[in-house]
């Protein structure tokens, strides 16, 4: 068993997956910036870096896989993409299913939507073993996705569901305690890191 985790860890970093994934996280990456067109343009410009929460996690990400393409690496680029990921990509899945039992329906988009944000999540699960942020990292990202929280539900921002508008308190509550699991998962991470590196 030990030995397949091996393998499977040696192969996430083979570097022609790392470009694959890096071309399929940077599609998803542009599709959603392209997804929430509609909402950015009746969006204050001071919250437009607020709105597409989905997109600029997996942003985080495609930044992380190039630079571990050229051999590098970026703490805080892993601790924002490891949190974000996780938790947008869990919220949307909640999202799409709690519309599906509202309507009874939600279509291959909204099917399609659930398979790649689970993907998501799954993916920044998958390269744990890889992640070399510190506590400073993982705090930076803990007050960019409360601050996110903030300003989505507090000022309004929120991706427009505009189904599941009479549960907006209720989904508000949620997100917040998602991000908090999503934190403590980070400093968890962070426990399992060399001691050398926790602090970057």
């Amino acid at each position: 068993m030990l030995f397949t985790i091996q393998k499977l860890s040696a192969w996430l970093m083979f570097r022609p997956f790392l470009i694959l994934l890096f071309i399929v996280n940077l599609a998803g990456t542009i599709y959603g910036y392209i997804w929430y067109g509609w909402q950015l343009e009746i969006t204050e410009p001071k919250f437009l870096i607020f709105v597409p929460d989905s997109p600029t996690a997996s942003l985080f990400f495609t930044i992380v896989l190039g630079l571990w393409i050229i051999g590098k690496k970026s703490a805080l680029f892993e601790a924002l993409a490891f949190v974000t990921l996780i938790k947008y990509g869990l919220w949307a899945v909640a999202m799409n299913l709690l519309t599906l039992v509202e309507t009874g329906s939600i279509g291959w988009i909204g099917w399609m939507l659930v398979v790649s944000h689970f993907a998501m999540a799954l993916q920044a699960v998958l390269y744990i073993d890889h992640y070399r942020f510190g506590w400073l990292s993982a705090a930076i990202a803990a007050v960019w996705t409360l601050h996110n929280d903030v300003i989505d539900y507090v000022f309004g921002q929120m991706p427009i569901y505009s189904r599941l508008d009479m549960y907006t308190a209720q989904i508000g509550y949620f997100t917040f305690w998602l991000s908090i699991a999503c934190i403590l998962f980070a400093f968890f991470v962070v426990s399992l890191n060399k001691p050398t590196k926790r602090f970057s």
